[in-house]
């Protein structure tokens, strides 16, 4: 197991790397220049070359690189700004603000809205397919099936402005979305995420409850399965100590992936929802063309979903005793 893990980091921290050179290489493929935004319209060229000299990419492109992946070992000095400690992510080009400090400043809002998302998705998507599964072929099963298919073809930029629009402008039942820092009020930050958790569960819930369904209504075929029903155990024993075990791994699999994506940033729904967290943070930085800013999300991100598929990997050994990590 140790191997293993060892294994994946290394290759984990091989693919954050190349995906850093891919946006550095994609930043300067773009036709805007970041300095002559900050600069402003009326620029003259001494200005425009000491900008660039503040904002550090004066230098060439692989020099520029370099720099930026030192300081995340070292740190760099910034002869406008100081010393950044490591692990440096730079500077912010707009606001002039490190860029760890300000991610770190946004991730508890995404860190709320994946995590409660999460429990409310999986709870509902898992539990009624595995009533779906006990159900097979009756009422129950087709209603939640045909629930799942509607629910999944909905977008969250509709169904979370209807949801804003009915459950709070008019029925008044729910507060608007917001976010309050758990430790300074619980309460408020329960009620300010839960239409977001609420939209977003619905959108997941229907993938979990076609995967569980599924995963289960084949396990339930296995050999091993057939074999335990005929030693006489009960339904219910057979259910969940043996065919539930068996289809754990593909559900496992899609809610690590989809954990990690959510932690990266859920730029759609906090674009919805006007909740200042990682996604939002995204897009801001791509319409300032701030590297950067862009450079420490999509590391962010990327370092999100890798982390998750090692421990989705390491889960299913634990899992299925049929799968062991060599």
């Amino acid at each position: 197991m140790l191997r293993f893990l060892i294994r994946r980091t290394l290759g984990g921290a091989v693919i954050l790397l190349i995906i850093s050179a891919i946006v550095f290489l994609l930043f300067y493929a773009a036709p805007r220049d970041p300095a002559r935004l900050a600069c402003g319209k009326v620029c003259p060229p001494d200005t425009l070359a000491l900008v660039k000299h503040n904002l550090g990419i004066a230098d060439p492109l692989p020099v520029q690189y370099w720099h930026w992946f030192e300081g995340l070992f070292v740190g760099r000095d910034y002869e406008s700004y100081g010393f950044c400690d490591a692990p440096c992510l730079g500077y912010s080009f707009r606001n002039r603000e490190p860029v760890l400090a300000t991610i770190l400043d946004r991730f508890p809002t995404t860190l709320s809205l994946s995590l409660g998302a999460a429990v409310v998705f999986v709870v509902f998507g898992v539990g009624t397919g595995m009533l779906a599964a006990l159900k097979q072929g009756k009422a129950l099963d087709k209603i939640a099936s045909s629930a799942s298919l509607i629910a999944s073809s909905m977008q969250i930029y509709v169904v979370g402005v209807f949801a804003v629009y009915v459950l709070t402008d008019q029925l008044h039942l729910l507060d608007r979305p917001s976010y309050t820092p758990l430790s300074e009020n619980p309460a408020e930050w329960f009620s300010g995420l839960l239409i977001p958790w609420l939209v977003l569960a619905l959108i997941f819930t229907a993938n979990y409850t076609r995967m569980a369904r599924s995963q289960l209504v084949e396990s339930m075929s296995e050999d091993y399965v057939r074999t335990a029903r005929a030693k006489g155990l009960s339904r219910s024993t057979v259910f969940f100590r043996f065919a539930w075990r068996g289809a754990m791994g593909p559900i496992v699999t899609i809610f690590g992936l989809d954990l990690g994506v959510l932690l990266g940033g859920a730029i759609i729904t906090e674009k919805t929802f006007a909740l200042h967290g990682i996604g939002e943070l995204s897009v801001k930085a791509v319409d300032t063309s701030d590297l950067p800013l862009l450079l420490g999300v999509v590391l962010v991100a990327a370092a999100a979903i890798v982390l998750f598929n090692i421990i989705v990997d390491a889960l299913y050994a634990l899992i299925d005793p049929r799968v062991r990590l060599a």
